[in-house]
């Protein structure tokens, strides 16, 4: 495999501030990392506060943290105005908290379903409505939302989990409709087989699913990929980042597939 290069640098992300959902690990952690490498100011906004404190510790660079429950508008309203007071505004929004269960779709129960669309779902809208109607006021702003995947093709084993971020993508579309004309962008990364605690686990439930070896799970998400290897939170950053660039100022309402060529329309 050819060595990685360092993401471009964007001047015009020198000093602006971003708020990351779900930032504490996995592509959160990576994409708050990038952003602050461009000179952002980040917050890490995650369920586990202790986490997040330990993230934004680990990045510096003025790196802030607070708790959030994306589930509640209480919780995502209070967690927004901490980020205003903290950083003294926000112009980024990367909603990036998320979840998953695994089960065949005749096994899924009311709790897995609910479990799923609150964090994926309910957790986006909550978060990007705050965003939005803050942005609407400065006449600026940007927001990157987590899909995946599995919101363009749907996931056998993962049904709750493909509904739910099908309707990441249709939100993203229509959000992205509404605000264009402020001038405010709103897209979607999706990931594909990303190397993450959140894989971790999944490889476990499938393999018991499947009747086979976590291993040869792996083995088979390489095989899907025609780039030949997992993917890396870091590459889920760097177009996550790139979206919040100028060079990304004609485009909006986009899901841009991050995959290694697994899913490629």
């Amino acid at each position: 495999m050819a060595e990685l290069k360092p993401c471009p640098n964007y001047p015009e992300l020198q000093g602006r501030r971003a708020f990351v959902t779900g930032g504490a690990a996995g592509i959160g952690l990576a994409i708050a990392e990038a952003l602050v490498a461009q000179g952002c100011v980040v917050a890490i906004g995650d369920i586990d506060e202790a986490a997040a404190g330990r993230a934004a510790s680990d990045i510096g660079g003025g790196s802030v943290a607070l708790a959030i429950d994306v589930r509640s508008r209480a919780s995502v309203t209070a967690a927004w105005g901490q980020v205003l007071a903290k950083l003294g505004g926000c112009e980024i929004l990367i909603a990036n908290a998320g979840v998953s269960t695994m089960n065949r779709a005749i096994d899924l129960t009311d709790e897995e379903w609910d479990f799923n669309f609150d964090v994926n779902t309910r957790g986006v809208f909550l978060t990007n409505q705050a965003a939005a109607r803050y942005f609407l006021t400065t006449g600026t702003g940007c927001i990157v939302n987590t899909a995946s995947l599995a919101a363009k093709v749907g996931a056998p084993l993962l049904a709750h989990y493909s509904a739910s971020k099908f309707a990441v993508l249709g939100w993203t579309q229509a959000l992205a409709r509404e605000l264009a004309p402020a001038g405010i962008r709103v897209n979607a990364v999706c990931p594909g087989f990303v190397k993450t605690g959140m894989q971790s686990r999944e490889v476990q439930w499938e393999a018991k699913l499947r009747g086979m070896s976590p291993e040869a799970v792996l083995a088979d998400y390489v095989t899907q990929t025609p780039l030949g290897r997992l993917e890396l939170p870091t590459d889920v950053a760097d177009v996550a980042v790139f979206l919040c660039t100028n060079q990304a100022r004609f485009m909006t309402g986009q899901g841009v597939n991050v995959t290694g060529g697994v899913y490629m329309t």
